[in-house]
């Protein structure tokens, strides 16, 4: 069940990529939120490169550089032009969410509206 912290945190994931939108070279598409359990919130865009990075891992590296270290909730959402709709973490994104929070919650769309799921249901039988 989301809540309005978890709405906020999707307003946090929008308001990053409609700043930071590069519709000329496409270089910033997603942008996610990352809400820790002290409940401070941090955030990135995808930066597209030769080997490119996912909002995701940015927005946990800026946590992690921080001092962060225990995660609750994450969320991407994808650029103006398609509406900021929820998107699911890529495989890499998965992954890596279970090394470094393997009880991270995260926000998606689903045929139902917005649900809120653990990593581990996007990652089954990870041996993480």
């Amino acid at each position: 069940m989301i809540d309005d912290n978890d709405l906020k945190l999707i307003e946090e994931a929008k308001q990053v990529i409609n700043k930071n939108f590069d519709e000329v070279d496409e270089n910033h598409t997603v942008g996610a939120a990352l809400r820790c359990k002290n409940g401070n919130i941090y955030v990135g865009v995808n930066v597209y490169a030769v080997h490119g990075s996912c909002a995701e891992y940015i927005a946990i590296g800026t946590a992690i550089t921080a001092g962060e270290r225990e995660f609750d909730t994450i969320v991407a959402v994808r650029s103006p032009e398609k509406n900021n709709t929820l998107i699911s973490p890529c495989g890499n994104c998965r992954q890596m969410l279970m090394q470094y929070a393997p009880d991270i919650k995260v926000l998606i769309q689903t045929e139902d509206g917005i649900q809120k799921v653990c990593i581990k249901e996007l990652l089954p039988y990870s041996p993480y």
